[in-house]
């Protein structure tokens, strides 16, 4: 559905992404992972087209995206970026009509089947009920959910995703991957997601990406990342791998430890962020 080949972008004289390679199949879930740094957005704009690379190409069902007009992209794909903004006095329904503009046309003459879209935008996110309340009177978790609404109503089959649980607390976490999840196994989306917790990207995502200065370092199942002893070189952390559910996925335990250049693991009053 969507590849990247060999694709490397510099911002200057540094090189933020090298050499990345991704293809992606129907209705997975992918997450990117990868310290501050590792080129996770950049990756993420590259597959959506924000950014001209300096080498590979990204192709979608086939066709390179290089020809495409930004209106054919987003027919087929949806980028939401880390902290996206639109004005306070501007309602759910007003935002989520935003990600119909690849359909509407030049007049903005909405359809039945924009309208459609848009009412299962608002229904798959639960935000129905919402539609008319301004977005300043929304909480975190619910804004998060009208931007990915907005994404949705694109009815693109890509939707790539910029850290959508930052910021949100555990309830409104689970909330934003519990929608990640539905719309993978109930409407065949593919999501592309960058994500900071570890243990969250091991319970959803199909296969993972680990990244680390711009290349991508482990490419394949969580169970196979656990095997791997990446993980504590790639973040400079010491843990172990547990199974706390028979069938579940493996969850990484991080010893209260920091890494202190040569002389190795030493002990810290936290944990290292994963």
């Amino acid at each position: 559905m969507l590849t990247a080949t060999n694709l490397s972008i510099c911002y200057g004289p540094r090189k933020a992404l090298d050499g990345f390679n991704i293809a992606l199949a129907p209705g997975e879930i992918r997450a990117l992972i990868g310290p501050n740094g590792s080129g996770k957005s950049t990756a993420l704009q590259g597959m959506a087209g924000l950014v001209k690379p300096e080498a590979g190409a990204v192709t979608i069902d086939g066709a390179p995206m290089s020809v495409m007009t930004r209106r054919e992209i987003a027919h087929r794909l949806s980028f939401l970026p880390q902290q996206p903004t639109a004005p306070d006095e501007m309602t759910v329904e007003q935002l989520v009509r935003q990600g119909r503009f690849a359909h509407v046309g030049l007049f903005r003459r909405y359809r039945r089947e924009d309208e459609d879209a848009i009412a299962w935008a608002l229904e798959s996110t639960g935000l129905a009920p919402l539609a008319e309340r301004p977005l300043s009177a929304l909480s975190g978790g619910e804004r998060q959910r009208a931007w990915i609404s907005a994404a949705l109503a694109q009815e693109a089959k890509v939707l790539l995703l910029d850290e959508p649980t930052t910021f949100l607390d555990i309830g409104y976490q689970i909330e934003v991957l519990d929608l990640v999840h539905r719309l993978s196994r109930e409407r065949g989306v593919t999501v592309v997601m960058a994500i900071h917790d570890l243990n969250q990207a091991m319970s959803i995502a199909d296969r993972i990406t680990l990244m680390e200065k711009g290349r991508v370092v482990f490419d394949g199942t969580s169970d196979a990342l656990a095997e791997s002893g990446l993980i504590e070189q790639v973040f400079r952390v010491e843990g172990r791998f547990v199974q706390i559910a028979p069938d579940g996925p493996p969850h990484f335990d991080v010893h209260l430890k920091r890494w202190s250049g040569k002389r190795g693991f030493e002990s810290a009053k936290h944990a290292p962020a994963s």
